[in-house]
């Protein structure tokens, strides 16, 4: 059975996409095992990372949901959570108008009182017996063996969490400054040694994110309205991450009935950050908060874009705002300071933009069905026009990546260069019945497969991004106690062959890092973090015991 062309039209283009991928479970299918098994109770990008982001789509971690409805947040997602509440649950939207002032609580002024600054539980969690404090740097060094990189600091939650718990934002790295935001918080680490540098009240709920931070380490978050349940997530606040100081804010405003303020993607382009929705993207100037532009002329409308030094974005072609049948979609290379379309590439129709593996070059994930079952990849030449699509073969490929309604930049499990891409297989039983995989490289310019490496045995490599002409890929730990290595990262040159350890993890920390829920992975200088994406325990003395960040390096 084959499948539609990527691109409409064009001379020299396939008839159709040839063996179809399998239907990628874990988003729109069964759920997917998560990169480590999560103990009971719940990934980098554009050039020039900070501290080691995977390029954004030179891999994998959020899409906002197909225009003009996405698919159901009910089982499937490579990072399933099984909790009630969606992560944006607005109802209205609009053009964002810059507010004045700040409107924070009071205590918003980044000083660090050593004390957790968010205190609220929507409801007391069920008793459980004495926490055993989980163990710090010190007692996962114990049994650190030669070759085996130090385990440099680990960070604790420390925060009382509402029922369900919370998501985290980030981890965003600029200078020495490890920064995250999570619940109604802002805090920035020192990347040296953990410590808290600053923390910084939110009044409301953090709702959305971009993947990356400005090239001079600021940040825009979304926040709630208010407080209330179901409030929309229509504030800005700008933070500065090496100070933690609050800058200016925006607050959007309900322009029409269609402009449903859902599925925000937000990204950051130099000095623009955009903020996307199901119809349409607004920019701002994030060194002063104007407004650049919003509503674009015609009737296709971007709908989220990739952060980095390329804006790559999802647009959305439809003749009325209300028109119920799915609409024609478009990939375009967009100036992120004033909207202007630098080149198109239109997608089948019928098909949707789903992530961005890569932005340079473009390596783009498509998706169609009610629930998005279907699966392709569209390669294209950096001028916008088809290249070639992988032929998949006999395998099953899976990268995981963010729920519906989140970021288009975020996955892991695929990454590019300028002639081959890298894809991770799903994991599957290997002879010991546990899960582990395999990583394919394909030719960009054919789409046929060159070689195929194996991971060890239980354990399972992730394409993060290609540097100095090796593609560099996590490695999962084994999910067993003892183990003989604690994963790390990994490189492999361009022709394939053995695995090259980069900066091996202490097997000591393996128990540890498996505990880590939808962990992200940055890996830059030598030096990698882990970071926990979401917290969530039975009791509330579990919650803030729980680590939330694990910092490998020497």
């Amino acid at each position: 059975m084959s499948q539609p062309p990527p691109q409409q039209g064009g001379p020299g283009e396939p008839e159709g996409f040839g063996a179809p991928f399998e239907p990628q479970p874990g988003r729109y299918g069964a759920p997917v095992p998560p990169l480590h098994q999560p103990q009971p109770g719940p990934y980098g990008q554009p050039s020039q990372p900070p501290y080691g982001y995977p390029q954004p789509p030179t891999v994998p971690h959020g899409h906002p949901g197909p225009p003009p409805s996405s698919p159901p947040d009910g089982p499937g997602g490579g990072r399933s959570r099984g909790r009630v509440a969606a992560l944006v649950a607005a109802v209205l939207a609009g053009v964002l108008v810059i507010g004045t002032g700040v409107w924070f609580a009071a205590g918003g002024d980044g000083a660090d009182d050593g004390k957790p600054v968010a205190k609220e539980s929507g409801a007391s969690k069920k008793p459980g017996p004495q926490v055993t404090p989980a163990a710090g740097a010190d007692e996962l060094n114990k049994g650190r063996k030669d070759g085996e990189a130090k385990v440099r600091w680990v960070e604790k939650n420390g925060v009382d969490l509402p029922q369900g718990g919370a998501r985290v934002y980030g981890p965003w790295l600029t200078g020495d400054i490890v920064a995250k935001a999570m619940y109604r918080t802002a805090s920035g680490h020192s990347a040296e040694d953990g410590t808290r540098k600053w923390s910084l009240r939110l009044p409301a709920d953090v709702c959305a994110a971009p993947t990356l931070p400005s090239p001079d380490g600021k940040v825009v978050i979304a926040l709630r309205a208010d407080t209330s349940d179901g409030a929309p997530c229509d504030r800005l606040q700008m933070i500065d991450l090496a100070t933690g100081k609050a800058g200016w804010t925006a607050t959007v405003e309900r322009t029409g009935m269609q402009d449903g303020l859902s599925h925000i993607v937000m990204a950051i382009n130099g000095d623009v950050v955009t903020v996307g929705r199901t119809t349409l993207t607004d920019a701002y100037r994030i060194s002063d908060g104007k407004h650049l532009w919003g509503t674009l002329p015609g009737t296709c409308q971007p709908y989220g874009l990739t952060s980095g030094d390329i804006a790559l974005a999802a647009v959305d072609c439809r003749k009325r705002p209300s028109d119920d049948d799915v609409g024609d979609e478009e990939v375009r290379r967009i100036d992120p300071a004033t909207g202007r379309t630098v080149w198109t590439y239109k997608v089948k129709k019928g098909w949707k933009v789903d992530r961005f593996y890569s932005v340079d070059p473009p390596v783009v994930s498509l998706r169609q069905g009610e629930l998005n079952e279907k699966w392709a990849i569209a390669l294209l030449n950096p001028d916008g026009t088809y290249r070639a699509q992988p032929v998949p073969g006999k395998e099953n490929f899976e990268v995981q990546c963010g729920e519906p309604g989140e970021n288009l930049d975020d996955c892991i499990g695929a990454a590019a260069d300028s002639d081959t891409l890298y894809l991770a297989t799903k994991p599957a039983a290997g002879a010991d019945g546990e899960l582990t995989n395999s990583v394919v490289a394909f030719d960009l310019s054919t789409g046929k497969s060159t070689w195929k490496v194996p991971a060890p045995p239980a354990q399972t490599l992730h394409p993060m991004r290609v540097e100095n002409g090796q593609v560099l890929l996590y490695l999962t730990p084994p999910p067993t106690k003892e183990t003989p290595n604690g994963g790390g990262i990994m490189a492999l040159g361009p022709q394939g062959g053995a695995l090259r350890p980069v900066l091996r993890h202490p097997a000591s920390a393996a128990t540890a890092v498996t505990g880590l829920f939808e962990p992200t992975i940055r890996f830059v200088g030598g030096r990698s973090l882990i970071s926990s994406g979401y917290i969530t325990a039975e009791t509330d003395e579990e919650e803030m015991d729980l680590r939330t960040m694990i910092a490998f390096g020497d």
